[in-house]
């Protein structure tokens, strides 16, 4: 019997890599988003000839019932929960919309999860900013310190999964990623943006002169990753999903430009940096490596070559689509 999962926050480039990745292993998908489905471009399961997922639109806060519904329906072995009020600036300008989504939807989306009996894993996918700024490379912990009502958001969202999970006994597994990027993905993240302003020659604003230190992980990878927790992780632990090594933001854009054959001198301009804004995330992956194994297969050249093909190839059509984040409450 085909075996079923609910994507939550399917709009979200990970979330409809991820779609992809388990269409092409046989699941059943249905794939929700508050937002009507978005252009085909941005959804990397409406590539190609493959089955699509089944889609619904569904906002977390205010139709939890329909969730419910539709979980009912298909009995889903997965629930993934790629959902989030995301961005860290924007959320110092209005941070109850940031807890009302990341905190308060997330209670009653547990309450509604608790009674799935027929539910395997519950996977939330997390991020490493409730960390705040790392100090060298970190393995799982719960030791929280965010510094952006974003980060502090999730962090809240993070807790309630971890009690719902003991106090209910829920399957629930927290994943957190390093940067995530590929083909598809938001074109105000910095690796579409810098290929953009390379290719239509127009300036790139670099915050605090690219000093911050990142590692980057495609979405193929973390597709995997999800995967193996969904199917063989431990029901109330973390992982982590990161490469081994890591980039300055300038030094990635430098990249890119010699990818694209931009200078950077003519492309960058230097910007203040952003509030709140965290040094570096460093995560170690040895735990996911060891228990489930795996490890990320594109080096970020690879990933950056593909990026740039996307980019060319579609380059008519994004470049007459929005190219900073538009923010929705």
């Amino acid at each position: 019997m085909t075996k079923s999962i609910i994507v939550l926050g399917s709009n979200s480039p990970s979330a409809a890599n991820f779609c992809a990745y388990a269409l092409d292993r046989g699941y059943e998908v249905i794939a929700t988003s508050r937002s009507p489905e978005k252009e085909k471009v941005f959804l990397p399961y409406a590539w190609g000839s493959r089955k699509t997922p089944i889609f619904e639109q569904i906002d977390l806060n205010r139709d939890i019932e329909r969730l419910a519904e539709l979980m009912r329906k298909h009995r889903p072995a997965y629930v993934v929960n790629f959902a989030s009020q995301a961005m860290v600036a924007q959320s110092w300008e209005n941070p109850s919309h940031w807890m009302q989504t990341n905190v308060v939807a997330m209670a009653n989306l547990l309450e509604l999860l608790r009674n799935a009996d027929y539910l395997e894993r519950y996977v939330h996918f997390s991020t490493p900013e409730v960390y705040g700024s790392t100090d060298g490379w970190i393995v799982e912990n719960r030791n929280y310190n965010p510094s952006t009502p974003y980060a502090l958001s999730r962090a809240a969202g993070d807790m309630s999964t971890v009690l719902w999970s003991e106090t209910y006994d829920l399957p629930t597994v927290i994943t957190r990623a390093a940067n995530v990027y590929g083909e598809g993905q938001q074109l105000y993240r910095i690796i579409p943006r810098t290929f953009l302003c390379c290719f239509s020659n127009t300036k790139l604003s670099l915050h605090g002169g690219g000093l911050s230190e990142r590692a980057f992980v495609h979405f193929d990878d973390i597709s995997d990753g999800v995967m193996r927790v969904c199917e063989n992780g431990q029901s109330g632990e973390d992982y982590h999903m990161s490469p081994k090594d890591s980039v300055t933001i300038r030094a990635l854009v430098e990249k890119i430009c010699a990818i694209a054959g931009a200078q950077f001198s003519e492309i960058v301009e230097l910007a203040p940096d952003r509030l709140g804004k965290d040094q570096a995330y460093l995560l170690d992956s040895t735990k996911i490596s060891t228990e489930l194994g795996w490890s990320p297969q594109l080096s970020l050249e690879a990933g950056l070559e593909r990026c740039a093909e996307w980019c060319k190839n579609n380059l008519e059509e994004l470049l007459l689509l929005p190219q900073s984040y538009e923010h929705k409450p």
